[in-house]
């Protein structure tokens, strides 16, 4: 059901493989180890070194693939983000790609804000590339968040098995738009080939013959079921309606954030249904302070910087599941603009003044401006106190 949601060849003898796993991440350590191998047994048959492979990524990936990198030996090669762009840049990435890069690797979905990398440009530049040298880097992609959304409301969208570079494999988490409570993850390949034999071990002690690919060998069956269960109970159009509702949900927190005009909004239309947004002004407040004060609402909203070259960035993030309403999309604008109101009430932040003291004031000057910083600090914690006392109870996680 899976592969055929990502278009996979499955007419004319061939068949898709896939194994289901423990959330996105085994699923991307599978897909890794496979391009590995692939990789090790053609630089031997060309008589090549094969001890230094490479993996091609944005900064923007998850830590499970640094952990795949670390844990199995392949050097990450990330390319790094930068004001305004927060996703890899295929000319860069592409760049990049040497003679020992076992793949690059394409997100479906940014967790830092949600947008979807052009896995369409990625793979034209790869194609040329590897008709100049006469390469054949595949691209993985990594549809953890996207690959239950994208087939749904963006149909025509090209990043799956369509694209002649997308040949290997594919993954998507179960649990977060597949719709099952956490534990269950995909990886799918395009085509037996693509998954070396010599990675599946065959067992049949259980009274037939099992083969396995897997980091882990016994885990419940339940989150498999259920995935089973909710793709014949909603189908295409279920599912598309549930992606669609969250989509425009996203937008109502959208528009309410921009109506406020203090923040800026880092997501895209196009992508996962979530808004990432950071503060226009940070002379009186931060996006951590704001995350802090939401609690006191009963709002979880996460507040993170960028990685490099975009550390300089911090974000705030909404994340819009099936369970969330129009109603609550709405009450969170209200709330946050509750949290700015009363974070205007509290004295500015006086500490940076510190670095604006030109040396030849003196001394003595520095040591005022240190005094008012403390006093100050006593009036914020004050502050903090009294609003804690009068205490929201968390009711709601976004």
């Amino acid at each position: 059901m899976i592969a055929h949601l990502f278009n996979a060849p499955l007419g004319d003898g061939e068949a898709a493989v896939g194994v289901g796993t423990v959330g996105s991440s085994e699923a991307i350590m599978l897909a890794g180890l496979a391009f590995k191998r692939k990789w090790q047994n053609k630089m031997k048959e060309l008589g090549k070194p094969c001890d230094k492979p490479n993996i091609v990524t944005g900064a923007n990936v998850q830590v499970c693939w640094e952990k795949f990198a670390r844990y199995f030996e392949v050097e990450l090669k990330e390319v790094k983000l930068r004001d305004g762009y927060y996703v890899m840049d295929p000319e860069k990435a592409v760049e990049m790609v040497d003679e020992n890069t076992i793949c690059v690797a394409a997100i479906l979905g940014s967790t830092l804000n949600g947008e979807f990398e052009d896995v369409k440009r990625l793979n034209d530049l790869l194609v040329e590339k590897n008709k100049e040298t006469g390469w054949d880097t595949p691209i993985h992609v990594d549809a953890a968040s996207g690959g239950f959304i994208a087939p749904f409301i963006y149909p025509e969208l090209e990043w799956d098995f369509r694209l002649p570079l997308v040949k290997k494999s594919i993954n998507v988490s179960g649990h977060k738009y597949g719709l099952v409570y956490a534990g269950i993850g995909w990886v799918i390949w395009r085509n037996k080939e693509d998954l070396p034999d010599e990675l599946i071990f065959h067992i049949n002690y259980l009274g037939s013959d099992q083969p396995t690919f897997t980091l882990n060998f016994s885990k419940g069956s339940s989150q498999i079921i259920a995935q089973y269960y909710q793709l014949i109970r909603l189908g295409y159009e279920g599912y598309r309606n549930i992606m669609e509702n969250c989509q425009e949900n996203a937008m109502v927190v959208k528009a309410g954030l921009e109506k406020t005009g203090r923040f800026n909004i880092v997501s895209k239309d196009q992508g996962v249904p979530l808004v990432a947004f950071s503060l226009k002004d940070h002379s009186r407040h931060t996006e951590f302070e704001v995350s802090d004060m939401l609690r006191r609402y009963g709002w979880i909203v996460p507040a993170y910087t960028m990685p490099a070259d975009a550390q300089h960035v911090t974000v705030l993030r909404v994340v819009i599941r099936e369970d969330f309403s129009r109603t609550l999309a709405e009450r969170l604008v209200l709330d946050i603009e509750k949290v700015l109101h009363d974070l205007d009430t509290l004295p500015s932040r006086v500490v940076e003044k510190l670095a604006t003291v030109a040396p030849e004031e003196g001394e003595g000057h520095h040591a005022v401006v240190k005094r008012t910083a403390i006093e100050v600090q006593k009036e914020i914690a004050a502050a903090w106190k009294k609003l804690v006392a009068d205490g929201k109870k968390i009711s709601k996680i976004c």
